[in-house]
Protein backbone atom coordinates (compact mmCIF):
# COMPACT_ATOMS: atom_id res chain seq x y z
CA UNK A 1 0.00 0.00 0.00
CA UNK A 2 1.78 3.45 -1.30
CA UNK A 3 0.42 5.60 1.92
CA UNK A 4 0.66 9.85 1.42
CA UNK A 5 2.54 9.83 5.08
CA UNK A 6 3.08 7.23 7.73
CA UNK A 7 2.53 8.30 11.19
CA UNK A 8 3.72 6.62 13.75
CA UNK A 9 1.33 4.50 15.36
CA UNK A 10 3.58 2.05 16.95
CA UNK A 11 2.11 0.69 20.26
CA UNK A 12 -1.86 2.26 19.49
CA UNK A 13 -4.24 -0.61 19.91
CA UNK A 14 -7.15 0.13 16.57
CA UNK A 15 -10.64 -0.74 16.52
CA UNK A 16 -12.18 -0.81 13.26
CA UNK A 17 -16.26 -1.46 13.46
CA UNK A 18 -17.29 -3.31 10.01
CA UNK A 19 -13.20 -3.83 9.60
CA UNK A 20 -13.91 -5.89 6.81
CA UNK A 21 -16.12 -3.86 4.42
CA UNK A 22 -14.72 -2.38 1.51
CA UNK A 23 -13.41 0.85 2.62
CA UNK A 24 -12.52 -0.25 6.31
CA UNK A 25 -10.39 -2.73 5.12
CA UNK A 26 -7.97 0.18 3.23
CA UNK A 27 -8.59 1.32 6.76
CA UNK A 28 -7.31 -1.64 8.25
CA UNK A 29 -4.62 -1.93 5.80
CA UNK A 30 -3.42 1.46 6.50
CA UNK A 31 -3.27 1.41 10.22
CA UNK A 32 -1.51 -1.74 10.29
CA UNK A 33 1.39 -0.17 7.57
CA UNK A 34 1.35 2.48 10.36
CA UNK A 35 2.48 0.18 13.12
CA UNK A 36 -0.98 -0.12 15.09
CA UNK A 37 -2.17 -3.45 16.57
CA UNK A 38 -5.37 -3.50 14.81
CA UNK A 39 -8.88 -5.28 15.70
CA UNK A 40 -10.95 -5.67 12.90
CA UNK A 41 -14.26 -6.08 13.82
CA UNK A 42 -17.21 -7.25 11.61
CA UNK A 43 -20.35 -8.77 11.98
CA UNK A 44 -18.91 -11.41 9.45
CA UNK A 45 -16.19 -13.46 11.49
CA UNK A 46 -14.92 -15.17 8.63
CA UNK A 47 -14.03 -11.95 6.61
CA UNK A 48 -12.68 -10.25 9.42
CA UNK A 49 -10.13 -13.01 10.08
CA UNK A 50 -9.50 -13.57 6.75
CA UNK A 51 -8.01 -9.78 6.80
CA UNK A 52 -6.54 -10.40 9.91
CA UNK A 53 -4.67 -13.35 8.63
CA UNK A 54 -3.65 -11.37 5.58
CA UNK A 55 -2.17 -8.73 8.01
CA UNK A 56 -0.23 -10.81 10.19
CA UNK A 57 1.35 -13.25 6.95
CA UNK A 58 2.61 -9.89 5.73
CA UNK A 59 4.22 -9.17 9.27
CA UNK A 60 1.36 -6.78 10.69
CA UNK A 61 0.07 -7.33 13.90
CA UNK A 62 -3.79 -7.99 13.81
CA UNK A 63 -7.29 -9.98 15.30
CA UNK A 64 -10.54 -10.67 13.65
CA UNK A 65 -13.47 -10.74 16.13
CA UNK A 66 -16.70 -11.16 15.61
CA UNK A 67 -18.99 -7.95 16.68
CA UNK A 68 -22.56 -6.86 16.04
CA UNK A 69 -22.61 -3.40 16.83
CA UNK A 70 -26.40 -3.26 17.36
CA UNK A 71 -25.62 -5.97 20.39
CA UNK A 72 -24.09 -4.63 23.39
CA UNK A 73 -23.17 -7.60 25.04
CA UNK A 74 -21.57 -8.71 21.94
CA UNK A 75 -19.11 -5.34 21.88
CA UNK A 76 -18.73 -6.16 25.56
CA UNK A 77 -17.53 -9.88 24.87
CA UNK A 78 -15.21 -8.15 21.43
CA UNK A 79 -13.83 -5.47 23.85
CA UNK A 80 -12.82 -8.30 26.14
CA UNK A 81 -11.11 -10.16 23.46
CA UNK A 82 -8.99 -6.89 22.61
CA UNK A 83 -8.00 -6.41 25.85
CA UNK A 84 -6.69 -9.73 26.21
CA UNK A 85 -4.88 -9.96 22.69
CA UNK A 86 -3.71 -6.41 22.58
CA UNK A 87 -4.88 -4.39 25.38
CA UNK A 88 -6.88 -0.79 26.08
CA UNK A 89 -8.08 0.51 23.03
CA UNK A 90 -6.51 3.86 21.92
CA UNK A 91 -8.37 4.84 18.52
CA UNK A 92 -11.56 3.65 17.35
CA UNK A 93 -13.03 3.52 14.25
CA UNK A 94 -16.83 3.74 13.91
CA UNK A 95 -16.86 2.41 10.38
CA UNK A 96 -19.91 0.18 10.09
CA UNK A 97 -22.93 1.18 8.48
CA UNK A 98 -24.77 0.87 5.22
CA UNK A 99 -28.35 1.08 3.74
CA UNK A 100 -31.66 -1.41 3.20
CA UNK A 101 -34.15 -1.44 0.59
CA UNK A 102 -36.95 -1.56 2.76
CA UNK A 103 -36.34 1.98 3.86
CA UNK A 104 -35.38 3.25 0.11
CA UNK A 105 -38.08 4.93 -2.33
CA UNK A 106 -38.38 3.56 -5.68
CA UNK A 107 -38.99 6.84 -7.16
CA UNK A 108 -37.01 10.72 -6.24
CA UNK A 109 -40.39 12.79 -6.17
CA UNK A 110 -43.71 11.54 -5.07
CA UNK A 111 -46.63 10.68 -7.32
CA UNK A 112 -49.51 9.46 -5.95
CA UNK A 113 -50.45 7.25 -9.00
CA UNK A 114 -47.92 4.75 -7.72
CA UNK A 115 -49.35 4.53 -4.66
CA UNK A 116 -50.31 1.01 -4.16
CA UNK A 117 -48.64 -0.04 -7.08
CA UNK A 118 -47.07 -3.64 -6.97
CA UNK A 119 -43.29 -2.89 -7.31
CA UNK A 120 -42.91 0.75 -6.43
CA UNK A 121 -42.54 2.19 -2.95
CA UNK A 122 -43.37 5.76 -1.89
CA UNK A 123 -42.39 7.50 1.30
CA UNK A 124 -45.96 6.30 2.84
CA UNK A 125 -44.95 2.33 2.00
CA UNK A 126 -41.55 2.72 4.11
CA UNK A 127 -41.15 0.04 5.82
CA UNK A 128 -40.68 0.92 9.66
CA UNK A 129 -38.66 -1.93 10.73
CA UNK A 130 -36.38 -1.33 7.86
CA UNK A 131 -36.24 2.27 8.69
CA UNK A 132 -35.20 1.45 12.07
CA UNK A 133 -32.90 -1.01 11.25
CA UNK A 134 -30.61 1.62 8.85
CA UNK A 135 -31.10 4.12 11.53
CA UNK A 136 -30.05 2.08 14.17
CA UNK A 137 -26.81 0.41 11.55
CA UNK A 138 -25.57 3.85 11.46
CA UNK A 139 -26.49 5.60 14.17
CA UNK A 140 -26.92 3.30 17.28
CA UNK A 141 -24.09 1.19 15.93
CA UNK A 142 -21.91 3.80 16.35
CA UNK A 143 -22.78 5.27 19.77
CA UNK A 144 -22.84 1.60 21.43
CA UNK A 145 -19.07 0.55 20.41
CA UNK A 146 -18.33 3.98 21.72
CA UNK A 147 -19.82 3.63 24.57
CA UNK A 148 -18.42 0.48 25.43
CA UNK A 149 -14.02 1.26 24.10
CA UNK A 150 -14.04 5.17 24.80
CA UNK A 151 -14.10 4.05 28.34
CA UNK A 152 -9.97 2.89 27.64
CA UNK A 153 -9.99 6.36 26.60
CA UNK A 154 -10.44 7.97 29.38
CA UNK A 155 -7.38 10.81 30.84
CA UNK A 156 -5.15 9.28 27.85
CA UNK A 157 -3.96 11.89 25.60
CA UNK A 158 -3.69 11.29 22.40
CA UNK A 159 -6.92 8.91 22.24
CA UNK A 160 -8.91 9.23 19.08
CA UNK A 161 -11.96 8.38 17.89
CA UNK A 162 -13.23 8.44 14.06
CA UNK A 163 -17.08 8.55 13.14
CA UNK A 164 -18.06 8.10 9.35
CA UNK A 165 -20.53 10.58 8.07
CA UNK A 166 -22.00 11.16 4.43
CA UNK A 167 -22.44 13.31 2.17
CA UNK A 168 -26.13 12.65 2.91
CA UNK A 169 -24.92 14.49 6.14
CA UNK A 170 -24.59 17.61 4.16
CA UNK A 171 -26.99 16.98 1.15
CA UNK A 172 -29.76 14.63 1.60
CA UNK A 173 -29.93 11.78 -1.51
CA UNK A 174 -33.13 11.51 -2.89
CA UNK A 175 -34.85 8.05 -2.31
CA UNK A 176 -32.62 6.93 0.98
CA UNK A 177 -34.47 9.11 3.85
CA UNK A 178 -33.59 6.43 6.48
CA UNK A 179 -29.71 6.57 5.46
CA UNK A 180 -29.42 10.39 5.11
CA UNK A 181 -31.03 11.01 8.10
CA UNK A 182 -28.68 8.55 10.22
CA UNK A 183 -25.52 10.39 8.65
CA UNK A 184 -26.66 13.96 9.64
CA UNK A 185 -27.79 12.33 13.01
CA UNK A 186 -23.27 11.23 12.64
CA UNK A 187 -22.01 14.61 12.19
CA UNK A 188 -24.19 16.47 14.83
CA UNK A 189 -23.25 13.03 17.28
CA UNK A 190 -19.28 13.93 16.49
CA UNK A 191 -19.41 17.60 17.31
CA UNK A 192 -21.65 16.20 20.69
CA UNK A 193 -18.98 13.71 21.58
CA UNK A 194 -15.96 16.16 20.87
CA UNK A 195 -17.36 18.69 23.58
CA UNK A 196 -18.58 16.35 25.91
CA UNK A 197 -14.97 14.67 26.04
CA UNK A 198 -12.52 17.83 25.50
CA UNK A 199 -11.42 17.64 28.69
CA UNK A 200 -10.51 13.79 28.91
CA UNK A 201 -8.04 13.77 26.27
CA UNK A 202 -10.21 12.17 24.00
CA UNK A 203 -10.48 13.53 20.07
CA UNK A 204 -13.48 12.93 17.88
CA UNK A 205 -13.68 13.80 14.13
CA UNK A 206 -15.47 12.90 11.51
CA UNK A 207 -14.84 11.99 8.00
CA UNK A 208 -18.10 12.43 4.94
CA UNK A 209 -16.64 10.98 1.80
CA UNK A 210 -18.50 11.16 -1.52
CA UNK A 211 -18.98 8.95 -3.92
CA UNK A 212 -16.36 6.46 -4.31
CA UNK A 213 -16.82 3.44 -6.67
CA UNK A 214 -16.30 -0.18 -5.33
CA UNK A 215 -17.19 -3.53 -6.38
CA UNK A 216 -19.91 -3.81 -3.76
CA UNK A 217 -21.81 -0.78 -5.56
CA UNK A 218 -20.56 -0.98 -9.02
CA UNK A 219 -23.35 -2.63 -10.59
CA UNK A 220 -25.80 0.44 -8.63
CA UNK A 221 -23.33 2.62 -10.66
CA UNK A 222 -22.51 1.00 -14.02
CA UNK A 223 -24.35 -0.51 -17.11
CA UNK A 224 -22.85 -3.97 -17.97
CA UNK A 225 -21.32 -2.12 -20.79
CA UNK A 226 -19.44 0.27 -18.08
CA UNK A 227 -21.38 3.55 -19.18
CA UNK A 228 -22.85 5.57 -15.52
CA UNK A 229 -26.13 4.43 -14.92
CA UNK A 230 -29.31 7.67 -14.88
CA UNK A 231 -28.13 8.03 -11.27
CA UNK A 232 -24.53 8.27 -11.61
CA UNK A 233 -25.12 10.55 -14.48
CA UNK A 234 -26.41 13.25 -11.68
CA UNK A 235 -23.56 12.16 -9.48
CA UNK A 236 -20.99 13.35 -11.44
CA UNK A 237 -22.63 16.05 -13.05
CA UNK A 238 -23.08 17.39 -9.09
CA UNK A 239 -19.63 16.59 -8.48
CA UNK A 240 -17.14 19.15 -9.58
CA UNK A 241 -14.33 17.40 -10.70
CA UNK A 242 -16.14 15.22 -12.51
CA UNK A 243 -15.35 11.80 -11.26
CA UNK A 244 -15.80 9.06 -8.27
CA UNK A 245 -13.22 9.07 -5.58
CA UNK A 246 -11.02 6.19 -5.36
CA UNK A 247 -10.67 4.23 -1.91
CA UNK A 248 -7.08 5.26 -1.04
CA UNK A 249 -7.91 9.25 -1.55
CA UNK A 250 -9.60 8.88 1.64
CA UNK A 251 -6.85 7.37 3.62
CA UNK A 252 -4.61 10.87 4.08
CA UNK A 253 -7.59 12.51 5.74
CA UNK A 254 -8.06 9.66 7.76
CA UNK A 255 -4.16 9.48 8.97
CA UNK A 256 -4.16 12.80 9.79
CA UNK A 257 -7.17 12.98 11.68
CA UNK A 258 -6.05 10.17 13.46
CA UNK A 259 -2.40 11.17 14.03
CA UNK A 260 -2.16 13.52 16.89
CA UNK A 261 1.47 15.10 15.82
CA UNK A 262 -0.76 16.14 12.59
CA UNK A 263 -4.60 17.40 14.77
CA UNK A 264 -3.79 17.10 18.09
CA UNK A 265 -5.98 20.53 18.15
CA UNK A 266 -8.67 19.32 15.53
CA UNK A 267 -11.62 18.09 17.04
CA UNK A 268 -15.52 17.92 16.53
CA UNK A 269 -14.61 18.53 12.55
CA UNK A 270 -16.52 16.75 9.99
CA UNK A 271 -14.14 16.85 6.93
CA UNK A 272 -16.10 16.41 3.39
CA UNK A 273 -13.71 13.87 1.48
CA UNK A 274 -16.34 14.20 -2.20
CA UNK A 275 -14.51 15.95 -4.83
CA UNK A 276 -16.23 19.77 -4.41
CA UNK A 277 -19.86 17.97 -4.06
CA UNK A 278 -21.11 19.48 -0.97
CA UNK A 279 -19.56 22.77 -1.99
CA UNK A 280 -21.68 22.80 -5.52
CA UNK A 281 -25.02 24.39 -5.98
CA UNK A 282 -25.74 23.15 -9.26
CA UNK A 283 -25.55 26.41 -10.81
Amino acid sequence: MNLPFIPDFSGKVAVVTGGAGVLCTDFCIALAHCGAKVAILDLFEDKAKALASELVSQGWTAIGVKANVLDRESLIQAHQTVMEAFGPCDILINGAGGNNPKATTTEEFFDKSQMGVEGKKSFFDLDLDGFQFVFGLNFTGTLLPTQIFAKDMIDRPGSVILNISSMNAFRPLTKIPAYSAAKAAISNFTQWLAVHFAKSGIRVNAMAPGFFSTTQNAALLWNPDGTPTARTGKILNATPMGRMGEPDELLGTLLWLLDNRSSGFVTGVVIPVDGGFSAYSGV
